[in-house]
């Protein structure tokens, strides 16, 4: 196998281990502050829906109110993440990216709204502190997770043609 065979079947970034540590906590650091931001927009979004003025004008539909707060959050975060986090990754945003980005957060909002759910209507709880504990902080943090690794596996791929 010559030289130029193998450098394409056993591609080799030429990173050290200590360059891809610090470059995963760099990443890892600029995707908690995109979703850090996601955060404070889904929870203010869901805030305001459901318990604006005591019963806001989603109080009783939390998971629609959800759905929206997720929604809203969602495209924000994506461009955190598309300039930001992953800026050295190629993907582009072409309907295929944007598609696969989307099925990613339906499955992450799935998991977000199974913590709500679960807290709403099996445990009973429908107040302001279970709704934003269960289905922002508790969901999300698994949603994060989630989407964490899926963005960098499926969505954010390749290195950009214009990155040393």
């Amino acid at each position: 196998m010559s030289t130029s065979e193998s450098a394409v079947t056993e591609p080799d970034s030429g990173e050290s281990l200590t360059e891809k540590a610090l470059n995963l906590f760099r990443k890892g650091g600029a995707f908690l502050v995109v979703g850090g931001i996601g955060f404070l927009v889904d929870a203010g979004t869901y805030n305001l829906l459901v318990f604006w003025g005591g019963e806001g004008p989603m109080f009783h539909l939390p998971l629609p109110a959800k759905i929206i707060a997720i929604a809203v959050a969602t495209v924000v975060t994506y461009f955190g993440n598309k300039w930001w986090t992953y800026s050295d990754h190629g993907g582009g945003g072409g309907a295929r990216h944007i598609l696969i980005y989307a099925l990613l957060n339906v499955v992450a909002i799935g998991l977000q709204l199974s913590c709500l759910a679960f807290s709403r209507y099996v445990l009973g709880l429908d107040s302001p502190l279970a709704d934003n504990i269960s289905g922002t902080l508790v969901g999300q943090a698994v949603a994060l997770g989630f989407r964490f690794w899926a963005y960098g596996k499926f969505v954010f791929t390749g290195a950009r043609d214009d990155v040393r």
